[in-house]
C-alpha cells in the first residue's frame, strides 16, 4: 500500500514522521489500547468466576504495559526527551 498504512511506502514525506518513529508511536499506542481492552476481559472473567482466564489476561495486560513502557523510553530517547 502506498497510503502510509502498514506495508506502505510512506517514509515521512506525507506525515513528516519517519517510519521508524511512526512505528514506535503506533506500537506504544497499540500496547496501551491492548492493556485497556484486557481490563474489560479481566472483569468479564472475574464476573464469571473464571480465575484461570482472568490470570491469563492479567499476565497479558502486564506484558502490554511493559511493552508500552519500553516503547515510551525509546521514543523519549530518540526524540530528545
Amino acid at each position: 500500500m502506498a497510503d502510509g498504512t502498514a506495508g506502505g511506502t510512506e517514509s515521512g514525506g506525507v506525515t513528516g514522521t519517519k517510519d521508524k518513529d511512526y512505528n514506535l508511536i503506533w506500537y506504544v499506542e497499540s500496547c496501551l489500547a491492548n492493556a485497556l481492552r484486557l481490563e474489560t476481559y479481566i472483569q468479564d472473567a472475574e464476573r464469571e468466576n473464571d480465575d484461570e482466564v482472568a490470570e491469563l489476561f492479567r499476565k497479558a495486560q502486564a506484558d502490554s504495559r511493559k511493552g508500552a513502557e519500553l516503547g515510551k523510553r525509546l521514543l523519549s530517547a530518540r526524540m530528545g526527551g
